[in-house]
């Protein structure tokens, strides 16, 4: 079997049930099945489910590098799905909040949007992933052309937003925050230096 045909029907299928293990333990914990909740079980999954968006965030920004330093071109057939992952937990994230935790009580919710900066850069976050995810698909990307790019490129916008919406709802251990920040500006740092990389080669073939 050759290595599209393994992506296809091997590993996008392991990768994609994977991706969902972490949604089935909420449920399973929620019916006391894989374990519990604790005491604040609406915190619990919010928690959860807004620690996976950011990891597949990240985890989806680092498939380029990866692709770059193993020179394994394939990675990139996991980036969108990886993506869409990534928008599935954030948006499971803001549903336990609005309906879970707000009880889609509007007044209190425009409230804490525009008067709680941590809600308002988390809800901004959530919207640049919506974009994205709804302009994934292929026949979108031919339509769009290069300005397809050009919107993509804010999935790093997406993921500063939410690195500091992490940050500024921690009251007191910042940690793990801290450490998604650092594997952020590892991630945002390797793109500056292949975008100057790339300009130098150019300059150098254009003089040559």
């Amino acid at each position: 079997m050759d290595t599209v045909r393994q992506i296809r029907f091997i590993w996008k299928p392991l990768i994609f049930i994977a991706s969902l293990v972490p949604f089935a333990l909420v449920v399973g914990d929620l019916f006391q099945v894989t374990g519990s909740l604790g005491a604040n079980p609406v915190e619990e999954i919010q928690d959860r489910f807004g620690y996976w968006g950011l990891r597949f965030i990240l985890i989806a920004l680092a498939v380029t590098p990866a692709r770059t330093i193993t020179d394994k071109q394939w990675l990139t057939r996991f980036r969108r799905m990886l993506g869409l992952f990534a928008f599935f937990y954030v948006l499971m994230h803001f549903l336990t909040w609005l309906i879970l935790d707000q009880g889609l009580l509007l007044s209190a919710i425009g409230e804490d949007i525009f008067k709680r900066p941590f809600i308002t850069i988390g809800f901004a976050a959530m919207l640049i992933l919506l974009a994205l995810t709804a302009t994934s698909t292929t026949g979108v990307r031919r339509r769009l052309g290069k300005t397809w790019q050009k919107l993509h490129n804010w999935v790093y916008a997406a993921a500063i937003l939410g690195v500091w919406h992490y940050w500024w709802q921690v009251k007191l251990d910042a940690t793990d925050p801290a450490i998604y920040a650092a594997i952020l500006a590892l991630l945002l740092s390797y793109r500056f230096w292949q975008r100057r990389k790339r300009a130098r080669q150019r300059t150098q073939t254009a003089s040559a």
